[in-house]
């Protein structure tokens, strides 16, 4: 487990340094420019707010392989009179994710009818906000301010912006050989974020795929990044220095990798799906405030990763997960969470997977764990590493 996560997981601590405070500095000049030319008066357009906020797992520290794909949240300024409604508003969305919509409130002034006829959608005979024509705007916005970037970095970079329907674009960045020491191409998706305030923010529901029904557009998925960065944050100054909680997600993210190589369609989509990056996170969270934290230190890996593999097949087998900050009475005093979160319905991340499909991943999972010098051994050779796709 060491060698494999020396050689094939462990990030440079000089490239990822290098990587995100390039990915900072282009990012913010892109922010700046979209914020100076989206700006108009009166409350009846989008704009950018103009700061943004790094999350996923290359800030949170557990990222691994290359630090080339990055995920940023993009605040928008909205008009007033938009509130959320929780998802029992509606009666339907997505299982396993909390969505909501954002509705104009009864009596919307007449004068924000352009932005309504632009930005919303109907639903229960209300106006709501449409996540898909918020993407659609945000990415023409962004590739109408490509060319002054491109202008202004062209000693830095190359950069272009790429995206597909329902989907964040992506920002692509190809360092210049003379600039940086790191020459690595780095993918950045860019994704728009309502602020709800308290650090929360509301972000499309991404696709599930060709054989998932379709979300409605009116629906948002709630993002809860920054309050799990500042439970990270606790966890980092309460457990040990020298606490292996993070190395063991990393080490269980890059098992999951490659024994998903070995694996068939369609049950390859269903294993990487049902054991999302997320999924693993929301049970490592859950499993350290079981116990001790003194328990995690290094000279515990193997016993830890093992307490962390069981826990997860035994969540799979009863079928249930529960989102980790949704109307949890249970965290701790340090980590305040908003009254949002606090008042919202909890949410099983595992209820969108049917029974047998949970049982076949809790098998697989256990087998991999059990099997893990083999499975290192076998789809570590070139015949089977795949380059990691870009977000």
């Amino acid at each position: 487990l060491e060698s494999f996560y020396a050689r094939q997981l462990r990030l440079s601590p000089h490239v990822l340094g290098h990587s995100k405070a390039h990915v900072g500095r282009v990012v913010a000049e892109l922010v700046r420019v979209a914020k100076a030319q989206g700006l108009q008066p009166g409350p009846l357009a989008l704009s950018l707010r103009g700061d943004f906020v790094r999350i996923g797992s290359a800030y949170e520290q557990h990222k691994v392989r290359s630090p080339d794909c990055f995920d940023i949240l993009v605040p928008l300024r909205l008009p007033p009179h938009l509130e959320p409604q929780p998802l029992s508003a509606y009666g339907s969305g997505p299982r396993g994710a909390f969505v909501c919509g954002l509705r104009a409130r009864a009596g919307w002034p007449r004068r924000y009818r352009p932005f309504a006829d632009g930005f919303c959608v109907e639903l229960q005979g209300r106006s709501h906000l449409s996540s898909g024509l918020v993407l659609r705007w945000f990415q023409g916005h962004l590739q109408r301010c490509l060319g002054a970037v491109r202008y202004r970095l062209q000693e830095r970079c190359r950069v272009s912006l790429s995206g597909c329907a329902g989907r964040p674009p992506t920002l692509h960045i190809v360092p210049c050989s003379d600039y940086v020491c790191c020459h690595i191409s780095m993918a950045v998706r860019l994704i728009p974020a309502i602020p709800l305030g308290d650090a929360l923010y509301l972000t499309a529901v991404p696709p599930e795929g060709a054989q998932a029904p379709p979300v409605p557009e009116a629906l948002w998925s709630l993002n809860a990044s920054r309050q799990e960065q500042r439970l990270l944050s606790w966890l980092k100054e309460q457990a040990p220095a020298t606490s292996c909680h993070l190395k063991c997600l990393q080490i269980l993210k890059g098992l999951r990798d490659l024994r998903g190589q070995g694996l068939e369609e369609p049950f390859c989509s269903q294993w990487g799906r049902v054991l999302s990056s997320y999924v693993l996170k929301t049970a490592l969270f859950s499993l350290l405030l079981r116990g001790p934290l003194d328990a995690w230190d290094e000279r515990f890996l193997e016993e830890r990763l093992e307490d962390l593999v069981l826990y997860l097949r035994d969540c799979l087998r009863k079928q249930v997960l529960m989102h980790f900050f949704l109307g949890n009475r249970s965290l701790p005093e340090a980590v305040v969470l908003p009254r949002f979160l606090k008042e919202a319905a909890p949410v099983n991340l595992l209820a969108a997977f049917d029974g047998p499909t949970l049982d076949l991943v809790a098998f697989q999972l256990l087998s991999t764990w059990i099997q893990a010098p083999q499975v290192i051994r076998m789809y570590s050779s070139p015949r089977y590493l795949r380059p990691v796709p870009v977000p």
